[in-house]
């Protein structure tokens, strides 16, 4: 229980950085006054930070370990953050993001490869809750944020404030996994974490090792999918499909949000239960089915239910996916986190764009069609989820 705790504390200090800095947009866009365009180019290094880092977990795991890779990587993320509300203009504040992008991606691979570890050698599921505590973390920390700003609060000190204290928050979980009932064994898991099955991927093509990986990814961009379409379109659907005044629109987001926080933290239990694959597909059936509720919605009360079934649905796809590359035979557990992990993010970049295309020449109705297709695709992939760990 102490190095789930520990875990935890990874993931919820993690969800949270990010999440302090988006409410202080629109002020950073004034005061350095950038245009639309501009302002989409900049945000988008985040992602490209991200897609840069492709070969750095690994490497870092195997280098320093698991646990070290956290903890420095989550210095730099709060370093980069709070060096963000500091930019002169935009070409600072887009390098900033490139790093921020790169170091998010770092340690959501090293807490992944942590939270697997502690979750096989537990015998419990809790990868499932890990990622509703970072579902949580930005939460808090984005509402936090958002008082703060509307509070008039300076962003630089509050962003150095966020920086410290979950650098804080990470090294007590680090405490709390290193003293737990089997300390040697878990706090020792910096050198497996990065090594194991190393010997089997010299002996593993690296086409089957694709092939392999490739399904798991599908699921994850699936779930990664429908979070960008409620960051980006949830709001806006609810006031162009269901007339929800423009004022009130962010519930729709907060449904998606906080449904799907409440289904991963139920996740565990059940996929312990049923299984990551059956579970997985019926997600998929649930964000088909709100797909059609929202495109069919007229009023607020089916666009909303709706968008609670998609947020349910797509709680347990990252968490699933990501524990199953994992186990992958022949990779090791960072390698396969970090190769899923990296197609994810390469994978999700254009639904925004996808949807945005359609939008514009057929309807946000015919845009938002979209999330039917992820329902589908999720059902036929699913039962790629269930990896044996005897596989290895």
């Amino acid at each position: 229980m102490r190095a789930a705790a520990g875990v935890g504390l990874y993931f919820t200090g993690n969800g949270a950085v990010f999440a302090a800095l988006l409410p202080w947009y629109p002020l950073l866009v004034d005061r350095l006054g950038l245009s639309s365009w501009q302002f989409g180019l900049v945000v988008a290094c985040f992602a490209a930070g991200s897609l840069l880092s492709s070969a750095l977990p690994a490497a870092l795991i195997a280098r320093f370990g698991a646990h070290r890779v956290v903890i420095g990587g989550t210095v730099m993320l709060g370093a980069a953050a709070a060096a963000t509300v500091w930019s002169v203009n935009g070409v600072t504040m887009a390098s900033c993001l490139l790093l921020l992008g790169c170091c998010d991606a770092i340690v959501d691979v090293a807490q992944n490869v942590v939270g697997i570890s502690v979750q096989e050698r537990s015998g419990r599921t809790i990868l499932s809750s890990m990622h509703a505590l970072w579902s949580l973390g930005g939460l808090l920390s984005g509402a936090a944020a958002t008082a703060a700003a509307s509070s008039g609060a300076d962003m630089r000190v509050w962003l150095a404030l966020i920086g410290v204290a979950t650098v804080l928050i990470t090294i007590v979980g680090r405490c709390l996994i290193g003293g737990s009932a089997s300390p040697r064994r878990i706090a020792g898991s910096d050198a497996d974490d990065g090594r194991g099955g190393g010997d089997g991927a010299a002996a593993r093509p690296k086409r089957a090792i694709m092939v392999a990986a490739l399904p798991l990814a599908i699921v994850a961009i699936c779930g990664a999918s429908v979070e960008d379409i409620a960051n980006n379109w949830a709001g806006l659907a609810a006031v162009e499909l269901a007339d929800v005044p423009a004022a009130s629109a962010g519930i729709a987001f907060s449904i998606v949000i906080g449904s799907q926080c409440l289904g991963r933290f139920s996740g565990d239990v059940l996929v312990a239960k049923f299984g990551a694959g059956r579970i997985a597909r019926l997600g998929g059936g649930l964000i088909a089915l709100g797909g059609v509720g929202v495109i069919a919605a007229q009023e607020p009360i089916l666009l909303l239910v709706s968008m609670g079934a998609l947020g349910f649905g797509s709680a347990t796809l990252v968490p699933g996916a990501l524990g199953a590359a994992g186990r992958l035979p022949g990779v090791g557990r960072a390698g396969g986190v970090t190769l899923v992990n990296w197609l994810m993010r390469v994978g999700y970049l254009g639904t925004s764009p996808l949807v945005g295309v359609v939008a514009t020449g057929a309807g946000l109705r015919w845009g938002l069609g979209i999330l039917m297709l992820i329902g589908i695709l999720t059902m036929v992939f699913a039962r790629r989820l269930d990896v044996r760990s005897d596989e290895r």
